[in-house]
């Protein structure tokens, strides 16, 4: 069974930096395109980051096949990058979410 499993959200200071992770199991990890999204309150789901490219310039995505994981390193966060942010696994036709992790960032 595929599971995605987010982790290291939370509340942070306009400024700050926060590092998400997010672990894969069920899947051979190494042979999926690895992506992180985000969805804001009232707001569509939007691409963050996706293999070794960002989007957004302030945020760096990464990936430890041999830990199975991907990493987002978000610097400089603005409140308007409040968001539940999922990781994405896709290959072809798969294509898997994890459940999110909440990000709020306010003073």
């Amino acid at each position: 069974q595929v599971e995605l499993v987010e982790s290291g959200g939370g509340l942070v200071q306009p400024g700050g930096s926060l590092r998400l992770s997010c672990t894969g199991s069920g899947f051979t990890f190494s042979d999926y395109a690895m992506s992180w999204y985000r969805q804001a309150p009232g707001k569509e789901r939007e691409l963050v980051a996706t293999s070794a490219e960002s989007v957004e310039g302030r945020f760096t995505i990464s990936r430890d096949n041999a830990k199975n994981t991907v990493y987002l390193q978000m610097n400089s966060l603005k409140p308007e990058d409040t968001a539940v942010y999922y990781c994405n696994a896709r290959r072809f036709q798969e294509n898997y979410w994890g459940r999110g992790t909440r990000v709020t960032v306010s003073s």
